[in-house]
């Protein structure tokens, strides 16, 4: 079994009680737009790391991560993409190595949007951690914990960091 912590669009913030939720987390998994190198130094002190750049990401990260990731863990087949799409309206290179690598899961973020889809016409899942970071058009900060376990997912949860910004009322 692993124990993994997915998170995405830090965009250079990388909120404490990360790493009170993600202590038992046998791998981290971030899908881009990081923000900056010390975030990432962060993560990769604290656990493995498996990512890829987004498009907010400078050369100092894209020499480090690439802007895909393939690879099997407990029996899934995995693809991360920073922009991918979801269910529906993958872009089409991405759905041609969906197909072409027999992908169980796929992983993306840069829409911000919290997702977790199952695609029943290529089966497999979809999943979007939505946005882990204070900039962007989101309201909540989030983020997912889960097991994988012999070709199972168990223990799925999604969690909330709070509010992006404060919302100020003139009331």
């Amino acid at each position: 079994m692993h124990k993994i912590g997915i998170l995405s669009d830090t965009h250079s913030y990388l909120d404490p009680s990360i790493f009170k939720y993600f202590e038992n987390c046998d791998e981290i998994w971030h899908l881009g737009d990081f923000g900056n190198t010390e975030l990432v130094n962060q993560l990769t002190q604290f656990k493995k790391l498996r990512a890829v750049y987004g498009n907010i990401d400078g050369h100092d990260i894209r020499k480090v991560y690439p802007e895909e990731l393939f690879f099997e863990l407990e029996g899934f087949r995995v693809y991360f993409k920073h922009i991918g799409g979801y269910p529906g309206r993958y872009a089409q290179k991405v759905k041609e190595k969906l197909i072409s690598n027999n992908i169980n899961l796929f992983l993306s973020g840069h829409s911000h949007i919290l997702k977790v889809i199952p695609d029943k016409s290529l089966n497999l899942l979809h999943i979007n951690p939505g946005a882990a970071g204070k900039e962007g058009f989101h309201r909540v900060r989030t983020i997912i914990r889960m097991d994988l376990n012999n070709k199972k997912i168990e223990n799925m949860e999604v969690i909330e960091l709070g509010l992006r910004a404060k919302i100020i009322s003139n009331e």
